[in-house]
């Protein structure tokens, strides 16, 4: 199969979910004549109209409560906001009107709707535009939420999400729109439920997103010492964890491994119900390693050193199966 970009998996699940439902709608800044930030619209306006691909104007509370009105009212729009980090001027509309309008009209409406943004480090974006605030929205009861770490996914997972009953978040890592990759026949597995990605015996590594690519290079790193299964976590919310309490139980040790700081975080749900599931079978408690609980800087070197990489997740990891002193305690 021929590979493609992370990016062009996301449009082509696009292209493919309007070609089949006409209800299927594109609203945001910039989505149609640019073809969006990213580039991941590009094409469409040409292919499917001006009544299906809208721009709007710089107004990310409006481009949101247009999606959910015209859910609402039959049809089922993808809106994009930019950044995740603009999430907190919708948060009226997706955390009181989107998340709770199927249970406030006692099931009668339901609000099928994808919000799609990015998120993360890697551009040299600063502090506004670079952060991971996934727990926000996990945090949400009524939001779905998915974070798709390869090509496969990100067509797979957008197009369940496009099936969805209730609004789904579809967060985009900035740093793996031009990753290549082929797309699968069929999704990794079904929505809401982890993937494993690589088999192990000695230590559980949770993650997702970008992380994801980290975790399997450090992976590869300790496989002469240490036997790493890494779990894929891709969907936040609803999140199926039996994958992963069978993996813990299995292995003894579980590291969560997030681009997020870890305060209020995913990375300490996960930990809780790791505690709380695997207690009798942990050799270890949990081990959480986020990003620094800093404003992301502008600066590349600064940046980089803000989040886990290869290098440091294998390091943990080593000291977390052995007890190996590693260099950054030093």
């Amino acid at each position: 199969m021929t590979e493609v970009a992370y990016r062009d998996a996301l449009r082509l699940a696009l292209s493919d979910a309007m070609a089949a439902d006409e209800a299927v709608v594109l609203i945001g800044e910039e989505v149609g004549l640019y073809g969006g930030a990213y580039g991941v619209t590009k094409g469409l306006l040409d292919r499917f109209g001006a009544n299906r691909v809208i721009d709007t104007p710089i107004s990310e509370p409006g481009i949101v409560g247009a999606a959910i009105g015209a859910a609402m009212t039959g049809l089922r729009p993808v809106a994009e906001i930019m950044y995740v980090d603009f999430v907190g001027m919708v948060m009226d509309q997706l955390a009181n009107q989107a998340a709770k309008s199927r249970y406030m009209f006692g099931g009668q409406i339901g609000v099928p709707m994808v919000l799609r943004t990015q998120g993360g480090t890697g551009r040299s974006a600063a502090a506004q535009h670079s952060q991971s605030l996934e727990a926000w929205i996990m945090h949400t009861p009524g939001l779905r939420l998915a974070m798709p770490g390869t090509v496969s996914d990100a067509y797979h997972l957008l197009r369940d999400a496009l099936r969805q009953p209730d609004p789904v978040v579809f967060i985009e890592h900035k740093s793996l729109y031009t990753m290549k990759g082929e797309i699968g026949d069929s999704p990794d597995a079904p929505w809401g439920s982890p993937a494993i990605r690589r088999a192990g015996q000695d230590l559980t590594i949770a993650t997702y997103s970008r992380m994801l690519h980290e975790t399997l290079k450090a992976a590869d790193a300790l496989a002469a010492d240490v036997s790493v299964e890494v779990v894929d976590l891709r969907c936040l919310n609803p999140m199926d964890d039996s994958v992963l309490m069978d993996s813990v139980r299995r292995t003894g040790r579980c590291l969560i491994v997030t681009e997020a700081v870890t305060t209020a975080s995913v990375s300490s749900e996960i930990a809780a119900r790791v505690t709380e599931q695997c207690f009798d079978w942990l050799e270890e408690p949990p081990v959480r390693l986020g990003g620094e609980d800093i404003p992301i800087p502008v600066s590349p070197a600064l940046e980089r050193a803000s989040i886990p990489d290869a290098v440091l997740i294998e390091e943990v990891a080593r000291w977390l199966v052995t007890r190996e002193a590693p260099t950054w305690a030093a």
